[in-house]
């Protein structure tokens, strides 16, 4: 069958998940961070990507309640969003893949709403992968109109 998708797989704490190769800009080195004092907890501040300053939000920290530690194999996945493009810093990007329909179930998660960022699995021979919308997941944060005001009155 067809591929449907490409999707990026990362890993974050124990977990692999996934998104969407269409909502993925690039996959950057974790590097040149700069720390904006009054944001929320999940977000390790600010970087320049292509010319475009965006914020970087510590994945582990929503997903799990812990503060990403630095790393070498760290990645940054810069998304781009329609209001703003942003990077979500994971432990490793692992690799991309093509997905078929037949891969995907659906999570059962999607209805609690602190996990609603998840819309499926993808249900591989050897293990389990959590998709996620990063639309979703940026609007679930809170504090996000804020982090939205504050990036857009940036200069580049």
């Amino acid at each position: 069958m067809e591929a449907i998708d490409k999707a990026v797989i990362f890993q974050v704490g124990a977990g692999e998940y996934a998104i969407s190769i269409q909502d993925v800009i690039s996959i950057e080195k974790e590097e040149n961070i700069t720390s904006v004092a009054q944001l929320p907890s999940y977000v390790i501040g600010i970087t320049k990507v292509r010319d475009e300053l965006i914020p970087v939000i510590d994945l582990e920290n929503i997903l799990y309640n812990k503060t990403s530690t630095s790393s070498e194999h760290n990645r940054l996945i810069v998304i781009r969003q329609e209001e703003l493009s942003f990077a979500v810093l994971v432990h490793a990007a692992k690799e991309i893949i093509d997905v078929k329909a037949e891969m995907v179930k659906q999570a059962g998660l999607t209805v609690y709403q602190k996990t609603s960022y998840f819309t499926g699995v993808l249900n591989l021979e050897d293990r389990l992968i959590m998709m996620i919308d990063p639309k979703i997941l940026l609007d679930s944060l809170a504090g996000i109109k804020d982090i939205k005001d504050y990036m857009n009155k940036q200069p580049v």
